[in-house]
């Protein structure tokens, strides 16, 4: 175990059904072995159905704080899961949508896997940065106004603003769980600097 976010608490913003599991559990452990504090996110109070492949129910999962009573500030950085329903019915949600563009706005760094940089499009915090996804938001994210869409495993991009990192699909997890770990480590060491 290891230190690297110790007393940072890290918001895992999500809809209340259709979170694909593993681009939750993987970075949320990822986090708690480096020593953060994961926060669970979401739209309503009660819990989060997450599924396995877009279709199949998965487990349930504690809502922490209420998408509306959430402040960008009390965080250290935010991870947007995917999974095709998470992101579409969260770029919907205007508390949620409203939260992304808040952190962006604070300069926290911002995570976001598969389908999950959707809700970066809503919040208006996509145009200029290089990315990857899910392939097929290639032209959203295109039209959103991104320099640039790459298709490899995990993309930082610590352009103007705040930091992002994004990956493709959950055959990247590994690369992106470290990765996001990494960067919020450093922003969080740069911020404790100044």
């Amino acid at each position: 175990m290891s230190d690297e976010l110790a007393g940072k608490r890290v918001a895992f913003l999500m809809a209340n059904s259709g979170v694909e599991q593993v681009e939750l559990i993987t970075p949320w452990q990822t986090v708690e072995r480096a020593g953060g504090t994961p926060v669970l996110v979401a739209p309503e109070s009660g819990r989060v159905q997450a599924f396995n492949n877009d279709v199949e129910k998965a487990d349930t999962f504690q809502v922490d704080v209420v998408t509306k009573d959430a402040v960008a500030e009390e965080f250290d950085a935010l991870v947007l899961p995917g999974g095709t329903t998470n992101p579409d019915q969260l770029r919907l949600n205007i508390d949620a949508v409203t939260l992304v563009a808040a952190f962006a706005g604070a300069s926290k760094p911002i995570a976001a896997i598969c389908h999950g940089p959707w809700t970066l499009i809503e919040a208006g915090v996509a145009r200029g940065k290089t990315v990857t996804s899910w392939p097929s938001l290639q032209t959203d994210l295109r039209n959103a106004g991104v320099a640039e869409w790459r298709d490899e495993e995990v993309v930082v991009c610590p352009a103007e603003g705040y930091t992002l990192v994004t990956s493709r699909n959950p055959d990247d997890l590994d690369a992106f769980s470290s990765k996001l770990v990494e960067v919020f480590a450093d922003t969080s060491a740069k911020e404790n600097a100044s």
